[in-house]
């Protein structure tokens, strides 16, 4: 009798503990299976992925294409008019002259649905070039000269917002090699026909690197670019950020926007492949809570909140890039284990959801890589990790292109139901093209799914903010090895709740903090290799 009271009082506890409303749902992700877009005999590498406004069953997909025996260097022209079902193009960009393209692409669709791409030209043709497609990247323009100089490989983004009084522009930004290496920046309003006179957007003190783009409301554009230390290993040590509300004719400029430590050089466990922190920005264009939010990510470590291992780390700027928040460590795994994160690309989709991707070596060896997604529903507080590759490569430097080699950029894109991630990896031979279909939808809670349907539901504790106990509740769809532990704000373990074998089914831990202070905490659900993470506050008694 007593048993059957106690187990009452448990179901009636458990119960008065449940979320009251779950109209904040979350998203739940479907991965699909890993494939190369377009399987060739050269090495694909530096991969970029946009969409089309008119059709979003239309991507254009482009990279480095290049060999050296024979020597060869190109942009692949990677397309799908059928959402991703089948993909067709070439490993050439056939824009005249084709004998003296540099690589280095950067791609996108304009508000007519005409295919853009910039790229470096080689000798005598020193400078950066453009074409245009108005057949879905079957046939290409000749080259337009956007700029003689000496630079480096330019970034694009294009204005579709019927709303902007700039749509239908199209931007190009990218760093100039000559003193003081400032981020430099054109546009064309005709699909690439002919561009404005580039123009100096900042003036720094320190060199300038990588820069990036994007569009927020009403067509207003960002730029970001990372700062050099002028001493070696030349690391980016700061980010610096402008915008223009008035079409890229006048900008303002923050030279030295917040302080970053990134990665740059070689990673000696990985056959010292060349690295950098550069930093990648994404606009939250959605019409919810989050509007005009900017996102930064860079590679960094040994700058809290990094760890003294590459970690990746999100600025995020409520006010216009007036201020910048602390960086927040978006990998979710144990700070300082040795594990590597690295070059991350951001994207906020249609829910306005914050999704990174990177790779991530926690689940292979040293030597070998992964590839991440992380993916935030709450603009960067807590996030929800996924690992998309469904194998692991061991990355090497592509020889010929200088030390270390193997491509610096990976990319990320999305429809109104599927992300689209791109990545390189050189499990087939030779870098390639890889990418995998990964299906949105909306249901109540933080979900992980993987390949085969099986999947994890994290709900937020009850309560929150809570005073000395509050409950946790999961749900296991499979038997599974299940891990859920809470930390603090820094990333110290404070407690391991569960660590045992689980049978499918509805769960619930009860979180005791004696003992420890109030503040910011987070709880992670790891069932065998994914991991779900949510915040809990703990206030003061």
């Amino acid at each position: 009798m007593k048993q059957l009271l106690l187990i009452l009082i448990l179901i009636l506890f458990q119960n008065s503990l449940l979320p009251q409303s779950l109209d904040d749902s979350e998203p739940r992700i479907r991965i699909g299976r890993n494939y190369r877009i377009y399987p060739g005999d050269v090495n694909q590498s530096e991969v970029f992925i946009v969409k089309s406004p008119l059709d979003q069953n239309i991507l254009f997909c482009s990279c480095n294409t290049l060999s050296f025996i024979p020597f060869f260097i190109s942009e692949g022209i990677y397309v799908t008019t059928d959402g991703g079902i089948s993909w067709s193009g070439s490993d050439t960009c056939a824009g005249y002259p084709i004998d003296f393209h540099g690589g280095d692409p950067g791609i996108a669709i304009d508000k007519n649905g005409t295919f853009i791409i910039t790229r470096l030209g080689r000798s005598p043709f020193t400078g950066l070039y453009s074409h245009f497609s108005t057949d879905n990247g079957q046939s290409w323009s000749s080259q337009n000269v956007i700029s003689t100089d000496d630079l480096e490989r330019a970034t694009l983004v294009s204005d579709a917002d019927p709303l902007s009084p700039f749509n239908g522009r199209t931007y190009a930004a990218w760093i100039r090699f000559a003193l003081p290496f400032p981020l430099m920046m054109a546009y064309t309003g005709n699909g690439g026909q002919n561009w404005s006179q580039p123009m100096q957007v900042n003036n720094p003190s320190s060199r300038s690197a990588g820069g990036d783009l994007d569009i927020g409301p009403g067509g207003k554009v960002y730029a970001c670019w990372a700062g050099v230390a002028d001493v070696t290993p030349f690391n980016e040590i700061f980010i610096g950020f402008a915008s223009s509300d008035s079409g890229g004719e006048e900008w303002d400029v923050t030279e030295n926007a917040f302080p970053v430590n990134g990665i740059t050089g070689v990673l000696a466990n990985k056959a010292k492949i060349r690295v950098n922190g550069l930093p990648s920005i994404a606009v939250d264009n959605t019409n919810g809570e989050r509007r005009g939010w900017i996102y930064i990510v860079t590679g960094q470590k040994d700058l809290d909140p990094a760890g003294n291992d590459p970690d990746v780390i999100l600025y995020r700027s409520m006010d216009d890039g007036l201020t910048w928040s602390p960086g927040i460590r978006v990998n979710q795994d144990t700070p300082n284990n040795g594990k590597t994160q690295f070059f991350p690309a951001i994207h906020v989709d249609r829910f306005g959801a914050v999704n990174v991707i990177f790779y991530d070596d926690r689940n292979t060896t040293n030597d070998s890589s992964g590839v991440f997604l992380a993916r935030s529903k709450d603009g960067g507080e807590t996030w929800a990790e996924f690992e998309i590759s469904d194998h692991h490569f061991k990355p090497v430097p592509i020889g010929g292109l200088g030390q270390g080699y193997q491509g610096d950029n990976i990319d990320i894109t999305s429809t109104d139901t599927k992300l689209w991630p791109v990545w390189m990896d050189n499990s087939t031979g030779i870098y390639q093209i890889w990418t995998v279909p990964i299906d949105y939808f909306e249901v109540n809670g933080v979900v992980e799914e993987d390949n085969s349907g099986s999947f994890a539901v994290l709900f937020q504790n009850v309560p929150n903010p809570f005073g000395q106990n509050t409950m946790i509740r999961y749900q296991v769809s499979a038997f599974s090895r299940v891990v859920l532990k809470a930390f603090d704000f820094m990333g110290r373990e404070v407690r391991t709740l569960v660590d045992s074998e689980m049978k499918p089914g509805t769960y619930f831990e009860n979180f005791d903090a004696a003992g420890l202070p109030p503040g910011v905490y987070f709880y992670q659900l790891q069932i065998d290799d994914r991991i779900v993470t949510r915040k809990m506050v703990l206030s003061p008694q």
